[in-house]
């Protein structure tokens, strides 16, 4: 069912530009971006620098609305990977502790596991359910007493499932516009989607926050915790990047266009990257060769991803020193055999037993 409008916002029509044009001019209203100075004549040096501030970020948010308008679900959403969810069986107390640690609002629900899910809780459904509890009056000696307030009085190993407090969440394609979505958002106030693969599996997370971080940049808040830049500099020729870091803002870093060539056809960052040419998840300490005699270190990594990795890019006369000593390399032969002389057939063991392969073992 459509929502009500708000007091005070203009109704929907089709010959306003649309909800991205409403966007940005809400966006600039909020901003002040455009609107005339009225510190008068006498500060022409200060409004002029003003003016000419205002002008550029003017310019800056109309281009992240027209990026809004070619984006799509995919380009923003958190990956699968990062989703921080919890299961429709947890308990009350650990459901506390995962909003706080989490810090955040809404925390999608799911069955057995995460391509099952269930809805979405928010935290003020719950502290409302606390708060219920504890204000329940409490029957003694046959009569009604005052509420006690005591948290104590809450069952906190009740299951999230029997509260009967989830939300439903919307499920979106990985190629739905990221402008449809935030008008469907709008349109059904869900501020939550879980975008959905080909098979009906959970590929990703996006909430109203994220699509409204494509205008304005990123927005924080008192809890968020500041982070570093994905990548830094070490030296003239080595980077220490965080494996989330985009292949555009690496390549920017190094002076050298690391995102053309196969491998990084189907990847965005430098993790994907790494995994690609590995062809698996390195371990860490490990050096994988890039293209154009760049070297990747991976740093830190767990079973399923790659967390930071360092860059060395070497120069060329060390490039070439290493490309010498590779095509130098003798090739491997069979014990008891020359360089010049042809593989032969592995020799018979007598311990293989029966039924065993005769094929030698590929590492």
């Amino acid at each position: 069912m459509k929502s009500n409008p708000r007091p005070g916002a203009s109704a929907p029509s089709t010959s306003d530009g649309g909800p991205v044009r409403r966007l940005a001019g809400r966006v600039k209203r909020v901003f002040r971006i455009g609107k005339p100075s009225k510190d008068g004549a006498g500060q022409s040096g200060t409004s002029g620098e003003a003016a000419t501030d205002a002008y550029s970020q003017e310019r800056a948010m109309l281009r992240n609305v027209l990026a809004l308008r070619q984006a799509r679900v995919e380009d923003v959403m958190v990956p699968r990977a990062d989703i921080v969810a919890v299961p429709v069986s947890v308990t009350l107390g650990e459901l506390l502790n995962v909003f706080r640690s989490a810090s955040h609002s809404r925390l999608p629900v799911y069955g057995e596991t995460l391509d099952e899910p269930r809805g979405m809780v928010h935290i003020r459904d719950f502290l409302d359910y606390l708060g219920a509890k504890v204000q329940e009056p409490v029957v003694r000696k046959g009569k009604e007493g005052e509420p006690l307030g005591n948290l104590g009085s809450v069952d906190l190993t009740t299951p999230l499932e029997a509260l009967g407090i989830l939300r439903p969440v919307l499920y979106v394609p990985a190629s739905m516009r990221a402008v449809a979505l935030l008008r469907r958002m709008q349109a059904t106030r869900t501020h939550m989607a879980l975008v959905i693969d080909e098979y009906g599996g959970t590929d990703g997370l996006v909430s109203i926050e994220d699509l409204i971080e494509i205008v304005v940049g990123e927005i924080e808040d008192e809890h968020d915790d500041e982070e570093g830049a994905q990548v830094s500099r070490v030296d003239d020729r080595t980077l220490v990047a965080s494996a989330r870091a985009e292949l555009a803002e690496v390549s920017a870093m190094l002076g050298a266009d690391i995102s053309r060539g196969h491998a990084a056809e189907d990847v965005d960052t430098i993790g994907g990257l790494i995994v690609t040419l590995a062809g698996r998840v390195p371990l860490r300490g490990e050096l994988i060769a890039g293209p154009g005699g760049i070297e990747f270190e991976v740093m830190e990594a767990d079973p399923r991803r790659l967390k930071r990795v360092r860059i060395h890019l070497h120069s060329n006369e060390r490039r070439s020193r290493r490309q010498k000593d590779q095509s130098l390399e003798p090739a491997q032969t069979p014990a008891g055999g020359s360089a010049g002389s042809a593989p032969s057939a592995e020799p018979s063991r007598p311990d293989r037993g029966v039924g065993a392969s005769s094929e030698p073992n590929r590492r």
